[in-house]
């Protein structure tokens, strides 16, 4: 079989295509660069598209825009089953790595752990190809606890600026893999009742609450097929979790879950996601007529980002996430009430704010002072292992406190 590599421009964006005859295998999209590079996570979905990852490509620029971090923003993909025995998926990122080589030899896209990916499954691939990965590259394995984190901290701050009260509430939430799950437990243990969750296989309802331990334990040992095993007498239709009657909905699978057809139905007023571009733009506005809140997608899951450069930037874990925590309540509660003075969505606060702060930080990386210079320097022996962790650890913490605001 004759496999073939495409590069074309849609719109803005850049799109990089490898596929046998009329069938396309895997895509990079390229939304935004930095000194010639983008980054941004490589996921295997078995429905992959290519539209899918053109609107997850844009949300990494707003996310690091938003978070003032100098990458561009990309995402890839890989048609298959991310459950696959893990020879065959190792098969399919060997394959990508192979069709896609000069990409990642000169960084063109750099990726990081997505959808049926992890770091260490990014970091084998790149030691594939005879690359010279160094000793800090994709050594993370906490990005879906991260984004769980911002996820829940965003939830909370929109529970508590339309004065209500996360103990006792209804939680649904969409997808219960490495972010979803996370968000049930992180819920729970805050007073929430988690009465339903969802995976590719279907969904469960209890409107007294679920286990959300016991569902955990369960997805550890047979990932999707929970739902089929908990309880039969609590399936229900996957499509159906979103319209339930429930005071937080929590979407954390695909994209565009919400769209024009089921907006009308959703009952949640409060939706707070966990993964890329949940909703389409028109099911967003359907939502903000009806008085239902919608919090921006790359502003609720930018903890996975933010937590991974602090990961690779030698903070603990558990600090990592008390700042994550303490940035994000204060920026939702600032964009709830900008955008409630200005009567606008949070999004049309947000995005524009994101992407002029990616203007200005591309523009800063691009023409570097000395002390930026000297900065970049010590993230390069940082990333050779050069320094002690201890000691980069310690230094970052400030530097994170400043340019959150914290």
């Amino acid at each position: 079989m004759t496999w073939k590599v495409e590069s074309r421009q849609r719109d803005e964006q850049r799109v990089i295509e490898v596929g046998a005859e009329r069938s396309p295998a895997a895509f990079i999209v390229i939304d935004s660069t930095i000194g010639g590079c983008s980054r941004g996570g490589l996921r295997i979905v078995p429905d992959l598209s290519e539209g899918e990852l053109c609107v997850a490509a844009h949300a990494m620029t707003l996310k690091y825009g938003l978070l003032g971090l100098p990458q561009g923003g990309a995402k890839a993909g890989i048609r298959g089953d991310a459950e696959a025995p893990p020879e065959e998926r190792q098969q399919l990122l060997s394959d990508f790595a192979a069709a896609f080589r000069p990409y990642l030899m000169q960084r063109v896209y750099q990726p990081d752990a997505d959808l049926g990916t992890r770091g260490e499954d990014i970091r084998s691939m790149m030691c594939s190809l005879g690359l010279a990965v160094k000793h800090r590259e994709w050594r993370g394995r906490s990005s879906g606890y991260y984004t769980a984190v911002s996820c829940v901290a965003a939830a909370q701050a929109a529970v508590k600026w339309r004065q209500g009260r996360l103990e006792g509430s209804k939680v649904a939430i969409e997808g219960f893999g490495s972010v979803g799950s996370v968000v049930a437990d992180l819920l729970s243990r805050r007073g929430a009742k988690v009465v339903a969750i969802s995976t590719s296989q279907g969904a469960l309802y209890d409107p007294e609450g679920l286990d959300v331990d016991r569902l955990r334990a369960m997805a550890r040992e047979m990932g999707s097929r929970i739902v089929r095993e908990y309880d039969p007498k609590l399936a229900l239709q996957r499509q159906d979790l979103l319209e339930l009657p429930v005071d937080l909905l929590c979407p954390c699978a695909r994209h565009y879950s919400l769209h024009q057809e089921n907006a009308s139905r959703i009952a949640a007023p409060i939706i707070c996601p966990g993964a890329n571009n949940p909703a389409t733009l028109e099911a967003e506005a359907a939502l903000f007529d009806r008085g239902h809140l919608y919090l921006p997608d790359f502003v609720c899951n930018s903890g996975g980002v933010l937590g991974g450069t602090m990961d690779f930037a030698g903070i603990a874990l558990e600090q990592a996430a008390n700042l994550i925590d303490k940035w994000m309540r204060r920026m939702m509660t600032d964009l709830l009430e900008q955008a409630k003075s200005r009567g606008i969505t949070v999004r049309s606060l947000a995005e524009p704010l994101a992407l002029e702060r990616h203007r200005v930080v591309r523009a800063a990386a691009e023409n570097p002072s000395l002390s930026s210079r000297l900065m970049n320097l010590a993230l390069e022996s940082h990333r050779r292992g050069w320094l002690p962790e201890s000691l980069v650890g310690a230094l970052s913490k400030p530097y994170f406190r400043r340019s959150l605001r914290l």
